[in-house]
Order: structure tokens, then sequence, then C-alpha cells
């Protein structure tokens, strides 16, 4: 199976826009930053996480604490994993009873990313609230989860993959569709 790229989606210049929106609109929700916090999901999640907090600190001057949720050993297919998983680093380093928690991840799609996070940020305690912020919704859900903030909805077909590359990871700084294209093996 190959993936060939097939469209841009968004540029540096869009999702810099949208992470600013996107800051607003939770500082708006929240009605302010009082028990705020913001936890990234492992691996793309994390900087989008920490543009927010920056965001947030620039319009509100406060440190949004800011923390980092791997959900590897969450997974519902771990056990029909064929290769090992690569755990990464979870570091919430603050208590979340009681806190209004934004969940931040680049791409949702089935849902279960999301349900991994939850049920992994319930072992650190009793949050007041949960809602989640996703760069891009891609739809096709298998569970009932939807983002309360939402940067760009782009529904993309099975067979199409939608790539967010930012610059702390992947050294490019976009959003691209990929289609999958059979190999004839």
């Amino acid at each position: 199976m190959v993936f060939y790229e097939k469209k841009i989606i968004m540029n540096k210049a869009e999702i810099d826009r949208t992470i600013k929106r996107m800051a607003y609109e939770i500082v708006e929700k929240n009605y302010g930053v009082d028990g705020l916090v913001i936890i990234g999901i492992q691996n793309r999640g994390v900087p989008l996480a920490n543009r927010i907090v920056s965001k947030i600190k620039e319009m509100e001057s406060v440190d949004v604490p800011v923390g980092i949720l791997d959900i590897t050993l969450y997974r519902d297919d771990l056990n029909s994993a064929v290769d090992q998983p690569i755990v990464r680093e979870t570091k919430i380093p603050f208590n979340i009873d009681q806190k209004k928690i934004v969940l931040v991840d680049d791409v949702l799609f089935t849902g279960r990313t999301i349900r991994a996070a939850l049920d992994e940020l319930i072992d650190f305690g009793r949050p007041k609230l949960i809602r989640l912020a996703v760069l891009i919704d891609r739809g096709n859900r298998e569970f009932p989860i939807q983002p309360d903030f939402v940067g760009k909805v782009f529904p993309a077909s099975s067979k199409e993959l939608v790539c967010v590359e930012l610059k702390e990871v992947d050294k490019n700084e976009r959003v691209v569709l990929k289609e999958i294209k059979e190999t004839g093996e």
C-alpha cells in the first residue's frame, strides 16, 4: 500500500490563524482561564496544545497548565498490533480534579484515540469537565465522540489519509490529503 499526495488542505498561515481562533473560542467557552488546563495527545496534539497555550498567554497574560498524554497502552487494538507499540511520555504535572480540561489532538477520525484518552484521563482523577479540540475533523466516527473546538471540517473517505505535518515533529507545516494507491501485490 502506497500513499500519494492528493491535495494540501491547510498551509502554515491557515494553521496559525486557525490555532489563534481556537484559542479564543476555548477562553470564551470556558468563561476565562480559571481552572483551565490543556492536555495534548501524543504525538501531534502536543505541539498543538503548546501553541494554543501560547496564544492564550498572549491574550490573557496567564500561563495555562499544559500536559502530555500518551494513549498507547489504552488503545483497543493493542493486542492486535503486529509491531511493538512505541510508548511515549505521559506528563501531567498537576492535579486534574475539578479542572476544566481541553484535550487536544490533530485529526479526529473514528474516535478511538479519544476514547482511549478519556479512559486514561479518568485514571488521573475526576475533572470537572473534558472538552475536545481538534485541528481537523474528517468524519467517519465509530464512537459517539464529537469535538467542541474544530479547526476545520474536512470529510475524507476511508481510502484517504489526512496528515497533519508540524515543524516540531515533521519539519513541514501543513495539512495534506493523501490517497491510498494499491500496489498490486
